[in-house]
């Protein structure tokens, strides 16, 4: 699942957040031991964000376990659900019985994965993809989190906005139009503004920026988690390009704040980055509206974009069900539903060599084989890029500075200078 963030933070509460996590060395214990589960009646409370694909799936779930009931603690961003666990991990309490994370923030919660209850169990072994499930070990070998999703990336695009510009709309003529390139992606978006349409080719520099970021080996940190985000070349040349393709092609709509969310009703853009979740997004944003469609392909090759996880806190006074909870969740039969629900493709090792995955398509999106598609562009993945403590941190303070020039507030080597002093910020 993943990954709602960016318009409600500043540097301010990233740093804010950090000293909240540094909290947890001076003093919190390690909260509630382990229990049975038990048919006593029990409330589970779960933090999530965004759409994990899960709504069916707790009335399912209660079904089948009358003694269980779910409240869903939905927040609206990752950004706020990271700034809420943080508090209340720091606090010592307040934490749901399942607390969702995404994976660009995992790499912090690792530092203090002794406030979260150990998952590993022979029942799981081998469940999901080796890389995922590495990524939430700690250095003792405790698992501390289930995987969700994963998010390889399409292009998803209108193709009657495609048609009214000229341009072809099968989804293989348009995966041919867009290339395999940045520099060929941002061409189709020149020849679609040079057919004298007003709508702005994607979204917005930030949501370009997650698709370059994320094929950049080490982009942010070192593996030893030395710092060379603002020495980097590879960095400024991605700040560069991608702030260049955005003065001609962008809507300049910071993903997920109000307006953008209304310009899928009236014809805000002509192209979205994809990563599965983003299917429900577009799907329930633009409810109503016809057109939509993806292409197997993504410019840079292959592209992975967020990809979350459950964990279950020492906090909780019922772990044993919430782990019960998570584990079912986080099973590939229930994986394939929350596709199919909202396009949050599994990491589950069974689910992805499924037929019904692979068979399954998306009536929104002109009954595309998305199941197929998604699979084929997971397959081109070919970076797994190092996100280390403070990678989070970093990235948000990035989306911040393209943020500032799509906004006219400060020209792009004004906003760079103030990125760099709030990387140094964060120590």
């Amino acid at each position: 699942m993943t990954v709602k963030r960016f318009p409600r933070s500043t540097i301010a509460t990233t740093v804010a957040g950090a000293a909240a996590f540094a909290l947890i060395l001076t003093g919190c214990s390690a909260g509630a031991g382990s229990e049975q589960a038990t048919n006593a009646k029990v409330k589970l409370t779960v933090a999530t964000f965004n759409e994990f694909g899960y709504d069916s799936l707790f009335k399912e779930y209660e079904a089948a376990n009358p003694n269980v009931t779910i409240v869903n603690k939905k927040a609206a961003t990752s950004n706020e659900a990271r700034d809420n666990l943080t508090t209340r991990l720091a606090a010592g309490s307040g934490l749901s019985d399942v607390e969702a994370i995404e994976v660009d923030w995992l790499p912090e919660l690792l530092q203090y994965s002794d406030q979260f209850a150990d998952l590993s169990s022979a029942d799981v072994k081998g469940r999901w993809l080796d890389w995922k499930t590495k990524a939430a070990t700690d250095a003792t070998g405790r698992l501390i989190a289930y995987g969700t999703d994963i998010g390889p990336e399409g292009v998803c695009y209108r193709s009657d906005l495609f048609k009214a510009a000229g341009l072809p709309t099968d989804r293989a003529e348009v995966a041919k139009l867009l290339g395999t390139t940045w520099d060929s992606y941002y061409a189709a978006g020149a020849k679609f503004k040079a057919a004298g349409t007003n709508v702005p080719w994607f979204d917005s520099a930030g949501a370009t920026w997650q698709g370059v970021v994320n094929q950049i080996p080490n982009a942010y940190e070192k593996k030893d988690g030395t710092v060379i985000a603002t020495e980097n070349p590879a960095v400024k040349k991605a700040y560069t390009s991608v702030l260049a393709a955005s003065s001609t092609l962008s809507a300049h709509l910071a993903q997920w704040s109000d307006d953008w969310t209304k310009s899928f009703q009236n014809n805000g853009f002509a192209t979205q980055l994809c990563p599965g979740w983003m299917l429900g997004v577009i799907s329930g944003n633009a409810a109503g509206v016809t057109g939509w469609d993806i292409a197997d392909t993504f410019p840079g090759g292959g592209g992975n974009w967020g990809g979350s996880y459950l964990t279950v806190p020492n906090q909780s006074k019922h772990q044993a069900e919430a782990k019960k909870l998570a584990a079912w969740l986080t099973a590939p039969e229930q994986q394939l539903k929350a596709f199919a629900s909202k396009g949050t493709f599994p990491s589950q090792v069974d689910a992805l060599s499924s037929d019904k995955l692979l068979g399954s398509t998306n009536a929104f999106f002109n009954n595309a084989p998305t199941g197929q598609i998604l699979a084929n562009r997971a397959a081109a993945i070919d970076v797994t890029p190092f996100k280390g403590v403070k990678y989070f941190p970093i990235n948000d303070a990035m989306q911040q500075a393209l943020t500032r020039v799509e906004s006219g507030t400060m020209s792009a080597d004004q906003s760079w200078n103030q990125w760099v002093a709030d990387v140094k910020a964060l120590g």
